[in-house]
């Protein structure tokens, strides 16, 4: 294989006098480093590292940014998995079971079986894409630790009275609607 000097002669892109001058120089450097002692920095080598260096590190970048939409798009199939797998039916859809989304009150309408179900906290509202779904809470637990905005409505059931309340001995009725 021929030196990249003498390809260079070859392809016409430089002449005899500039290689016997490169030549030179280049041996007057070593001539120059081995009566000093010190090794001279060669600029294009250290530049040629530090471009290769910024080139790993933004390769490195990309990747981990690609890794990051990549679970994040797991993440929601799976999600979207479990919403399709276990979502609840609404029922006849008679009463207008209310909650808030946001800052906005939305209105889902349920059977009073699925009413009951939701007060009781034993179903969560879900709320997809524009899609508002009825899941259980065990499911709507995993989904919250993917993603908590999604999950819109849970309902908690505590039995505990704190000793502090004034209204303790006021019980609200089973029927209040709002």
């Amino acid at each position: 294989m021929a030196s990249l000097q003498e390809q260079f002669l070859k392809a016409g892109l430089v002449d005899k006098n500039k290689v016997k001058q490169a030549n030179q120089d280049k041996s007057k450097q070593k001539k120059v480093e081995r009566r000093t002692g010190t090794q001279s920095v060669d600029e294009v080598r250290l530049a040629a590292l530090e471009t290769q260096r910024k080139n790993a590190e933004r390769a490195r970048e990309l990747n981990a940014q690609r890794d990051a939409v990549a679970t994040h798009k797991a993440i929601m199939a799976q999600i979207a998995q479990m919403v399709q797998q276990n979502r609840q039916s609404k029922g006849a859809g008679d009463i207008a079971y209310n909650f808030t989304r946001g800052t906005k009150i939305e209105r889902v309408y349920v059977s009073a079986a699925v009413q009951a179900h939701l007060v009781a906290g034993r179903l969560a509202i879900v709320c997809q894409g524009g899609t508002t779904e009825l899941v259980p809470r065990i499911i709507a637990d995993k989904i919250a630790e993917r993603d908590v905005s999604l999950v819109v409505r849970v309902n908690k059931t505590s039995t505990e009275i704190d000793a502090d309340d004034p209204y303790a001995a006021f019980q609200i009725p089973d029927d209040l609607m709002w």
